[in-house]
């Protein structure tokens, strides 16, 4: 009591300390992002424009739900940040070329996305103005959500119909004159001859020549564009992985070979002991294995090349009501017995007639037929069929209700399995050229056996799998480890200590800030972001624990956007110079003017090039276009002075010029550039605009 007396007569005192803690929290946040209001609700801003936080974090959420349940966030913020950026960018470039999308070209471009929708078309098949403004009608006051999905339909059509038409604006404008036309067909058509002598870079050792870390740094400096990167990072780590232990694996055998025989348990409501029957002996194998199993019971055949490959073998061979097991596969143990077994083909064509009704599976509006309808009317066509089996192409195309009736009902080659059950049973049940009516949750199908493999050995199988999990006292174990090693690291160095405990460092290197991919680990954003967060500096180190086990990483690197560290640029650049330093030392070696009093000197041999054209300026198997060109500047006769190559140092002597002849027009070759220019210039704009763009990316704050 006196404690309670004691907090009320402070009450006001605690009040106030508590405020102050909660505003030094939102003052040290707002300070930290260093945006305060506008990064917490901007995702983004670019040229100006901000992209909202809430509005990206919904397109998100609903591009994640229509790539399906394998996609990952992160795939999801790309798409999204891609679209977002496209859209931004261009619609600056709309509202400064005066572009707007008039209410016709709207509705042409609804017209053509909707051509193929049988909601929106007539009895002609053309689409309907009022069936449009019927749906539109409808979904407003039934479905506010599908009604906003329309209206973003309408938005992405017309911004369709606007990136079409500015980009179409580009494109008008890439036009090559007749002057430029010449010249190309000059660079393809005009060839020198002439005689060089090369004297390699290899001839000096990359030992004799020594490039600083101040002359990469130097080199990168003068060549910005060339080597600007993202902001990156660098880390290591070590993976301390809950595998099972081999006391594990055993366990996991016995239990699994325990469910081979009957168990006995006592029965809470009748008071007595139930004999309950084991794989060997039950009679429902179906409910035995998805009571039991970690894999649900699956009913079909399958054959050799089906089966686990380290057991194919021994299971096809195996009898009927055979048990094989338990064996290991992986990370699981498998039990199983054969079912039936019988010599099957293992892929069959076929083709159908499809007649839906009302209800069927996915069956679109269009459908209006009952049951009986589409019963009546499948069974007038088997008639038909049967009677005259040249007529089922004729009456897929009229009658079918699915896309194979552009095929005259072929379905192709077809594997046990694929199909629905009715449908695969009949078409592997039955011999080629076999026709028949089969029901299934898509309607009724008149169906034709078609051509099938020769038959060979499959078996049915009931087959328990129990995964195989690391027991409690392993995960215990697991957890020790990577926390002593954790104390450890912070008075030693991670990799010998890594090595001293036998564990394998993996790097990875040139993280950028929005990946999400590590190698070895898989998807994991919190590991990126912890590298790239303020309080991070190099040499940290941070457990984190995944579904698999625990990480233990280190940042090794962190460089903000801008240009590349040495290490970075060293392996691009080094060779550079090291050729650069080669070339000057042999020029200082050349003694002689003549290609032959070179040779001589450098031990080298005269050699000749013939045909060679500034389109494809190749010398022997190396590209070399400044030597080239040089060659190219120089008359018959004329000897180059010393040129540094990409292979070595040449000179060349023009032994031949040979122009091509001249042509009345050079319209062609005019419009090839301009043909060859078009298909990339969409991408090239959009590029150019992006690069020079102002963008403020906040997305790491968010994921």
């Amino acid at each position: 009591m006196a404690i309670l007396n004691s907090i009320r007569k402070r009450g006001i005192f605690l009040i106030l300390i508590i405020a102050l803690a909660l505003f030094a929290f939102i003052l040290s946040d707002v300070l930290t992002k260093g945006g305060g209001t506008k990064v917490q609700d901007t995702i983004a801003t670019v040229n100006g424009t901000d992209i909202s936080r809430q509005s990206f974090m919904e397109e998100v959420e609903a591009t994640q739900r229509s790539m399906g349940p394998n996609a990952n966030t992160s795939q999801a913020v790309n798409m999204v940040w891609e679209r977002e950026l496209r859209r931004v960018i261009l619609d600056e470039q709309y509202e400064k070329a005066g572009l707007s999308v008039e209410k016709a070209q709207l509705d042409d471009a609804l017209k053509s996305s909707l051509a193929n929708n049988p909601t929106f078309l007539n009895e002609a098949g053309q689409v309907d103005d009022g069936k449009i403004q019927e749906y539109i009608a409808s979904i407003k006051t039934s479905s506010p959500e599908m009604y906003q999905q329309w209206l973003n339909f309408e938005q992405n059509t017309a911004d369709a119909v606007l990136q079409r038409t500015y980009l179409n604006m580009v494109k008008g404008g890439l036009r090559t004159t007749i002057a430029e036309g010449e010249q190309e067909y000059h660079f393809q058509n005009d060839n020198l001859n002439f005689n060089y002598v090369m004297v390699p870079y290899s001839k000096i050792a990359d030992e004799e020549v020594k490039v600083s870390d101040e002359e990469i740094k130097k080199y990168v400096a003068a060549h910005p564009n060339e080597y600007e990167v993202e902001a990156q990072a660098d880390i290591q780590y070590v993976f301390f992985s809950e595998e099972p232990s081999e006391s594990d694996i055993e366990e996991a055998k016995t239990e699994t070979a325990a469910l081979l025989n009957n168990k006995v348990e006592f029965n809470q409501d009748t008071k007595s002991n139930d004999t309950i029957a084991g794989f060997r002996n039950t009679t429902d194998y179906e409910e035995f294995v998805n009571v039991n199993s970690d894999v649900p019971y699956y009913d079909r055949w399958m054959f050799k090349d089906e089966l686990p490959q380290t057991v194919a073998d021994t299971l096809i061979n195996l009898n009927e009501g055979a048990i094989y097991g338990p064996y290991k596969v992986d990370n699981s143990f498998y039990l199983s017995k054969v079912l039936e077994t019988k010599k099957m083909p293992d892929s069959a064509e076929s083709k159908h007639i499809l007649i839906r009704y009302v209800g069927t599976l996915r069956a679109p509006e269009t459908i209006t037929k009952t049951k009986e309808e589409a019963q009546k009317l499948a069974d007038s066509i088997l008639n038909v069929v049967k009677k005259d089996k040249s007529k089922f192409a004729e009456l897929a195309t009229e009658f079918s209700d699915d896309s194979s009736k552009d095929n005259g009902g072929e379905l192709g080659n077809s594997t046990p399995g694929r199909m629905v059950p009715a449908f695969d049973k009949f078409i592997f049940n039955n011999p080629t050229g076999t026709i028949g009516l089969v029901e299934t949750d898509f309607g009724f199908h008149i169906v034709e056996v078609g051509k099938q493999s020769e038959p060979k050995k499959a078996i049915k199988l009931a087959t328990v799998v129990k995964e195989i999990e690391a027991s409690d006292k392993t995960i215990n174990d697991v957890f020790s480890k990577a926390s002593k090693f954790e104390v450890a690291l912070q008075d030693g160095d991670f990799s010998e200590l890594a090595k001293a405990q036998n564990l394998e460092v993996k790097p990875v290197n040139n993280l950028g800030k929005m990946e999400s991919n590590i190698p070895g680990i898989g998807a994991n954003r919190p590991i990126v972001n912890w590298a790239f967060e303020d309080d991070t500096k190099v040499g940290d180190i941070k457990r984190f624990s995944i579904p698999e086990g625990y990480i233990l990483a280190q940042l090794t690197r962190k460089n903000e956007k801008g240009l590349m560290s040495v290490e970075q640029a060293s392996p691009t650049v080094k060779p550079i110079l090291l050729n650069e330093k080669k070339a000057k030392k042999i020029r200082e070696s050349i003694s002689g003017n003549t290609l032959e009093e070179i040779a001589k000197n450098q031990n080298v041999s005269v050699q000749t090039a013939t045909g060679v054209t500034m389109a494809n300026p190749m010398i022997g198997a190396t590209n070399e276009p400044k030597v080239v060109g040089a060659a190219f500047g120089t008359k018959p006769g004329q000897t180059t002075s010393l040129i540094d190559g990409k292979n070595g140092v040449y000179k060349v002597k023009t032994t031949a010029f040979n122009p091509a002849p001249k042509m009345e027009s050079y319209v062609n070759y005019a419009n090839q550039l301009s043909t060859k220019a078009a298909p990339a210039s969409q991408n090239a704009v959009y590029n150019a605009l992006k690069k020079k763009a102002d963008i403020e990316d906040n997305r790491a704050t968010f994921y």
